[in-house]
């Protein structure tokens, strides 16, 4: 059982040094279940120490697949002497309910085994998250789908094997794309999947893929050609810098008016992430492979060229990612300026502007995805209050408002905040932030 904590936040300090973003964790949430359609080695660097992570690895323990950890955030797996009747047990039950990229585990084992089974996974409250998507493709590639709605549990099962198909999935999924990618790759013939998410997390994907012996084409396009192919073998992956994180770093020097170096962030694969910020008025200077932000005593948000109000809204890639939006959202509450936040994928990510107003933000939730945020130039700063975090990103987020604000905050369920985010209150307080984790 996890054990209850809070942060307790002083807010008001000025932070300076450099912060090195953790590998990325959705990336890394694909890349793992990845290891199951191979009885070879596959070696994966920088992967971050979180817990979604770490109960994904548990998940990949009770199969009977072999970890062994050869440096810090550096894992050998190898899935040769797979467990498929540990589906059935309890302990795999309970512990896959607890992740929703557990999800992934179905396309890599439909693949390899032929059949996988799974319990509606759990993961973040911020609204509705159907998985039809996966399901529908793993159908197009010949599988028998069946859900039972008294357990809530998910059977796929292909006896004979997948083969090659035309997919046009209804929706642009990051998660969906990856775990029929994983499927198709060891499915008879060919397979197209067309309105495919293109994020660099599915890019790593298929580089991975590719490097194990899988054939793909388009790349990096919403159209990938798979070529499938009988096995695979083992491969060495790392995984890139946490693009959140980096985000996340950004906003926590505006609202802290803090010289931050962001290390090895990976800047071509940032996509419009620096641009947005810089919307808000952010200085952010590219300096080799780091991002620096300087202290700034105000930043301006701007205005379309006809000098109507900003809007920012999140899309899928090469979009702005709605994992930024909660972030965006309390940095413009100390900006010069307005900006409409609409947030489109999610319909509860902002229902945590209600601690933000009670910190003393001026916020207009207009609906469930839409809301307006009027700047208080510092004028008027945040003041520390008690709150709970709601999801992994609404957590970073107040978090942020909290170390800017007046007085003490206390946040508590920060086990959202640990499931995305390494060590968040040593690396802060070894730039100058004052958090203590309490156990509540």
């Amino acid at each position: 059982m996890i054990q209850s904590q809070a942060f307790e936040v002083t807010g008001g300090r000025t932070l300076s040094g450099d912060l090195h973003p953790q590998g990325a964790k959705n990336e890394a949430l694909q890349i793992i279940c990845a290891v199951l359609l191979t009885s070879e080695p596959v070696d994966i660097s920088n992967i971050p120490d979180i817990i979604d992570i770490r109960m994904l690895m548990d998940l990949l323990k009770g199969l009977n697949v072999k970890i062994e950890e050869l440096g810090k955030g550096h894992f050998r797996f190898q899935a040769d002497e797979t467990d498929l009747d540990h589906f059935e047990s309890d302990a795999f039950k309970t512990k896959s309910r607890r992740i929703r990229g557990s999800v992934m585990m179905i396309g890599p084992l439909l693949a390899r085994f032929h059949k996988a089974f799974l319990p509606k996974p759990g993961g973040d409250k911020i609204g509705r998250r159907r998985l039809d998507t996966h399901f529908h493709g793993f159908e197009h590639l010949g599988a028998r789908f069946v859900y039972d709605e008294k357990t809530d549990h998910y059977y796929v099962e292909s006896p004979e094997g997948l083969k090659g198909a035309y997919i046009l999935m209804d929706e642009i999924s990051v998660t969906g794309t990856a775990n029929i990618l994983m499927a198709a790759v060891l499915a008879k013939g060919t397979t197209t999947i067309y309105n495919a998410a293109c994020e660099p997390y599915l890019q790593q994907l298929c580089r991975l893929l590719t490097k194990m012996g899988a054939r793909i084409e388009g790349q990096g396009s919403n159209r990938l050609t798979v070529h499938g192919v009988e096995q695979l073998g083992g491969a060495s992956h790392r995984i890139l810098p946490d693009m959140i994180e980096v985000g996340s770093f950004i906003g926590l020097a505006a609202m802290t008016q803090s010289n931050i170096r962001i290390k090895d962030c990976q800047v071509a694969e940032l996509g419009l992430i620096p641009r947005v910020f810089r919307q808000l008025g952010i200085d952010i200077r590219v300096e080799g492979d780091d991002l620096f932000v300087p202290a700034q005593e105000v930043y301006e948000i701007q205005s379309f060229i006809d000098g109507s109000i900003m809007t920012i809204y999140d899309a899928p890639w090469p979009g702005f990612t709605p994992d930024l939006m909660s972030i965006v959202l309390v940095v413009a509450t100390q900006a010069r300026g307005s900006v409409l936040i609409h947030q489109k994928m999610f319909e509860s990510r902002l229902f945590f502007v209600d601690k933000l107003i009670d910190m003393g933000a001026q916020i207009i939730l207009c609906d469930p995805h839409r809301a307006t945020v009027i700047g208080m130039e510092r004028k008027n700063r945040l003041r520390g209050i008690s709150m709970t975090s709601p999801d992994i990103r609404a957590g970073v987020a107040l978090l942020i408002a909290a170390l800017s604000a007046e007085g003490k905050s206390m946040i508590y369920n920060i086990n959202q905040i640990d499931r995305g985010y390494q060590n968040i209150d040593g690396r802060l307080n070894a730039i100058g932030a004052e958090i203590r984790r309490l156990d509540v």
